[in-house]
C-alpha cells in the first residue's frame, strides 16, 4: 500500500511540474494549427475507440 501511495505521489508531482513549466514557457497555438490539430485528432480517437472494441470482444 505505501508503493502505491508513492507511485501516486510521483505521479502528481511529476503532473504538476509540467503543468506550470508549460504554463510558464509554451507558446500560444495559432487558431490555424488548431484546426490543423483537430482534423486529425477526432478521427483518430474514434479510430482508438473501434480498435479497442475490437480488442475488447475477440481478446
Amino acid at each position: 500500500m505505501a508503493d502505491l501511495l508513492l507511485v501516486l505521489l510521483a505521479v502528481f508531482a511529476g503532473l504538476a511540474l509540467m503543468v506550470t513549466v508549460l504554463e510558464r514557457f509554451a507558446s500560444p497555438v495559432s487558431p490555424q494549427r488548431m484546426r490543423q490539430l483537430q482534423r486529425w485528432l477526432v478521427p483518430l480517437v474514434g479510430l482508438m475507440l473501434v480498435l479497442s472494441l475490437v480488442d475488447f470482444y475477440v481478446g
